[in-house]
């Protein structure tokens, strides 16, 4: 007990040593000794103390040799601090001032990486999600030899899974509200804008069994043309995914789409010969 108090008590002593350091860095009217103290801070990772005089020296420095490198770690102090949209927006702004900087790189790279970390789970918008995939591509086709080239490729590949399952989730809904018709027209969507996609027979089967119930609820005057919208996609199935594990699934509903259709025919048939 006594050891955890002396520690907490030194702990507390230097906590106050270190704000009373940079009250008097703040009152402080030398601005040299400021942007010092800030580059300081930065450099030990103490961002919250560097942000704020950098930001007090920011109009104060503007235009001056030593405004550069200001502006670029006032912009890192705030990604480093997860605020990312006003991080993404100093990049921006830093790019529009120092185009050809040495850091101009690196800048635009970090400006495109910031929408990334803004982008949220699967389930929610994905508007930052393609913002990064965007400006990520604009990089690696700009910048050819970049160092962070296979980063950004490989960042632009994790956000088209993130795409993809949103879209997945979407017509995954679909399905399960019944709404089938939408259900088929969302899986067709998904495999065609993800043909790279190891889940395309997936999507496909599920678009088959989506459009088999679509058909099995419709009226009897549109269950022909339904069931024959199956046996078109089980076929489109066999030409693209012969070797498929799910290939008897999707032959399975060409036999029930045969069958419907044979008992269509017969009962058009008894009501002709009743007639």
């Amino acid at each position: 007990m006594m050891n955890f108090r002396s520690i907490s008590l030194v702990f507390f002593l230097f906590v106050l040593g270190s704000c009373s350091k940079f009250s008097k860095v703040l009152k402080s009217n030398d601005y040299e000794y400021k942007l010092k103290m800030a580059n300081a801070y930065y450099e030990s990772k103490d961002y919250r103390q560097a942000q704020v005089l950098f930001e007090e020296l920011f109009p104060v420095f503007k235009g001056t040799p030593q405004f550069d490198d200001l502006y670029y770690k006032y912009a890192y102090t705030h990604y480093n601090l997860k605020d990312y949209t006003t991080a993404e927006n100093l990049y921006k702004g830093y790019l529009e001032v120092f185009p050809n900087s040495t850091k101009a790189e690196e800048v635009e790279y970090m400006q495109a990486f910031c929408f990334y970390r803004q982008s949220p789970k699967a389930e929610l918008e994905q508007a930052n999600t393609l913002k990064a995939i965007g400006m990520l591509q604009v990089f690696v086709n700009t910048h050819a030899e970049s160092q962070k080239r296979k980063e950004a490729e490989e960042i632009i590949a994790l956000c088209l899974v993130k795409l993809e399952k949103k879209e997945y989730l979407s017509a995954q809904l679909y399905y399960n509200l019944g709404q089938f018709r939408a259900a088929a027209l969302s899986y067709t969507t998904l495999m065609n804008n993800y043909p790279e996609s190891q889940k395309g027979e997936d999507y496909k089967l599920m678009a088959i069994k989506s459009y088999y119930k679509y058909a099995s609820m419709s009226i009897k005057e549109k269950q022909e043309e339904r069931f024959g919208k199956v046996i078109t996609e089980v076929e489109d199935f066999q030409d693209r995914f012969p070797e498929s594990k799910l290939l008897k699934e999707a032959e399975r509903y060409l036999t029930l789409c045969q069958n419907n259709l044979k008992s269509l025919n017969n009962e058009q048939t008894s009501q002709a010969v009743g007639k």
